[in-house]
């Protein structure tokens, strides 16, 4: 146990300063390119922070535990927004672009929804099982091919100002610090996850439970300091545009890529966390959009922790 302690304590080191890292290289990046923020933390920052997913789920599909695939996407997307944007929002409000509500947040209620549709065969077809299969997962992954099209559109065709208040650092500094990153976050999410996995079993905690819980709170870890610390430096855009993208790579790269390596089965159970990781999308457009200067408030991010906190007790008097 003081093992894990320790590791887990390691990882979050490891994360803390990759975060860092990666927040300052991709605003130097956007800085020099005259690209926003906005399209930076959507796939470089967003991509990295889905990497700790993409490695459990992987494995997770060799070994043949869907419940343990499918929960952590779909917990780390409800955390994402839930927790990682409501604790991001209080510690300072999170402004939102017009294109955020058009077309980002719609877009990643939209992976919620493709995923309850693909993977409720006995529901939707009446078949005897559910199940994500390769053929589901291609489509998934068409799905995220038209959202890296959209962005490369967005990024060549964008009008939103550079990034400014930004220390330009040289090209290869830049690229050295994502990479070192991506790295930190990847190995700090890795052992967070197998320390307080460890730990969590020998307290005698259910792997349902590991899944939407300890494993997605851990993978998401990630996101939330990127955000964070994105949202310290005043880089809103970074933050908001990390959780979105991080959601949307989520189901359509990581769910795509693992039922694509191995089928996965689906358990109608989980219908109810896929409608919470839904519902978390629509409040964040309904905030977005109703809220004074469509900004996500601190009292708005305040709801989103308490509603979070309701679910987590859902999850443990239902076990």
């Amino acid at each position: 146990m003081v093992l894990e302690i320790f590791l887990l304590i390691l990882g979050l080191v490891l994360l803390i300063y990759g975060a860092d890292k990666l927040v300052e290289g991709a605003s130097s990046v956007a800085a020099k390119l005259g690209v926003s923020a906005f399209i930076i933390g959507l796939t470089v920052v967003a991509f990295g922070t889905s990497m700790p997913e993409m490695v459990v789920n992987i494995i997770a599909s060799f070994s043949g535990n869907s419940g343990l695939a499918i929960g952590n996407v779909i917990g780390s997307n409800t955390i994402n927004i839930f927790v990682v944007v409501g604790i991001t929002a209080i510690i300072r409000p999170i402004r939102v672009l017009s294109s955020t509500i058009r077309i980002e947040i719609p877009y990643s209620l939209l992976a919620a929804v493709v995923l309850f549709f693909l993977a409720n065969d006995m529901l939707i077809d009446g078949a005897e099982a559910s199940i994500l299969s390769r053929v589901d997962g291609l489509i998934l992954v068409t799905f995220l091919g038209l959202f890296l099209y959209y962005t490369y559109y967005s990024a060549k065709s964008d009008k939103y100002a550079p990034v400014t208040q930004v220390k330009e650092r040289k090209n290869y500094i830049s690229l050295l610090m994502i990479a070192g990153g991506i790295l930190g976050l990847y190995f700090g999410g890795k052992l967070i996850v197998d320390s307080a996995t460890e730990i969590a079993r020998s307290l005698g905690v259910s792997d349902a439970i590991i899944g939407l819980t300890v494993v997605a709170v851990g993978t998401s870890l990630p996101e939330l300091v990127t955000s964070v610390v994105a949202a310290y430096k005043g880089n809103a855009d970074i933050a908001i545009g990390n959780v979105l993208g991080s959601n949307i790579f989520n189901i359509f790269m990581v769910l795509g890529i693992s039922s694509v390596i191995r089928p996965l089965p689906f358990y109608p159970a989980a219908n109810i966390d896929i409608m919470v990781a839904g519902l978390a999308s629509i409040l964040l457009f309904a905030f977005a959009l109703f809220g004074k200067g469509q900004k996500i408030s601190r009292i708005e991010g305040s709801i989103f922790v308490i509603i979070y906190m309701a679910y987590l007790a859902y999850l443990v008097i239902s076990v």
